[in-house]
């Protein structure tokens, strides 16, 4: 159980965060190898850096809301993934015509890498937690957690394309100086996410009811009701009034909020924060710097952006808080 700090409502750091903490340093630390990395190896950093990514996210989602809630959002996340990579190579939509270089990193299905699959989890998970952040508002998180797919594919595909993990039909149709990446990827990632988003709020409802939420309020939540189960009929409908009450009472602009700054990110997120705030940051450095990719550095820096600069500001808001 984590108890809540009677000064800021700020859930507290605990032991159950450590091992997401260490496996989101492992993966700085794999990213940080990939650079420096080349043919067969840059593969293997390929994909053990898919696998922290997807790890990490999986961890850390078991660590704050139940495993029921992990295996939910890796079944939504890289379920559709797949189906819509499978969907894609095969016949253009939605993303358009591409395809995947032949056994370079690992068992595929249709086509498809399964390590995509998990790509999908790894990256998508920071900016649903982080859209979550920005916005309570259901269409507002679908929307922006759309917007920050999009993002994180500005930098993703042109990298991916330069070291010729997939390659596409329709090149000259895409952004300037990413001419080989067609406008209808974006668009189909856009809507990818869209669909994932909308599912994840079903799950959030279902699995989640938004413990994280609870728990920086201060509502007492117990390991049984976290992952689903031991609970009687009328303990979980009480819980579940308790759990609704709390998520109104810390609303933005709700009266909890006014009485204070309070706690603007809970210690329960810094993880997933920090793994975006990297993504984000070292990607838009590691483009431009040392994988000769500016294009995709600005692109990607603006479309993370989106979502990143209004973090930071509630980042310093919080400090200053």
């Amino acid at each position: 159980m984590t108890e809540p700090d009677p000064q800021t409502d700020c859930w507290q750091w605990t032991p159950r965060f450590v091992v997401p903490a260490v496996f989101a340093v492992l993966l700085v630390l794999a990213q940080i190898g990939y650079p420096l990395s080349s043919g067969i190896a840059r593969d293997r950093v390929t994909v053990v850096v898919v696998m922290l990514s997807a790890g990490t996210a999986l961890v850390h989602a078991a660590a704050t809301r139940g495993i029921r809630y992990a295996v939910g959002f890796l079944m939504i996340v890289s379920g559709l993934g797949l189906l819509a990579e499978i969907i894609g190579t095969a016949t253009g939509f939605p993303f358009g015509c591409y395809d995947y270089a032949d056994g370079r990193i690992g068992p595929t299905v249709a086509g498809v890498p399964l390590v995509v699959a998990l790509a999908w989890t790894g990256g998508l998970y920071p900016v649903w937690v982080v859209a979550g952040l920005l916005t309570r508002r259901l269409l507002g998180r679908v929307l922006m957690t759309a917007v920050g797919a999009v993002g994180w594919d500005l930098f993703l595909d042109p990298q991916m394309v330069a070291d010729g993990q997939w390659s596409w039909c329709a090149a000259g149709w895409g952004l300037p100086g990413l001419h080989e990446i067609p406008y209808t990827n974006y668009l189909g990632w856009f809507a990818v996410a869209v669909v994932m988003a909308a599912l994840l709020t079903g799950l959030d409802r279902v699995v989640g009811m938004r413990v994280m939420g609870a728990r920086s309020a201060g509502v007492r939540v117990s390991n049984a009701e976290t992952t689903g189960g031991g609970t009687s009929p009328a303990e979980s409908r009480t819980g579940a009034r308790e759990l609704q009450t709390a998520l109104a009472s810390t609303a933005p602009g709700s009266e909890e909020e006014a009485r204070g700054p309070g706690c603007r990110i809970p210690a329960g997120v810094l993880v997933p924060v920090a793994v975006f705030l990297w993504t984000w940051l070292g990607s838009t450095l590691a483009h431009a710097v040392f994988l000769d990719l500016p294009y995709s550095a600005w692109y990607g820096c603006v479309g993370l952006g989106v979502l990143g600069v209004p973090l930071m500001v509630r980042l310093v808001g919080a400090r200053r808080g």
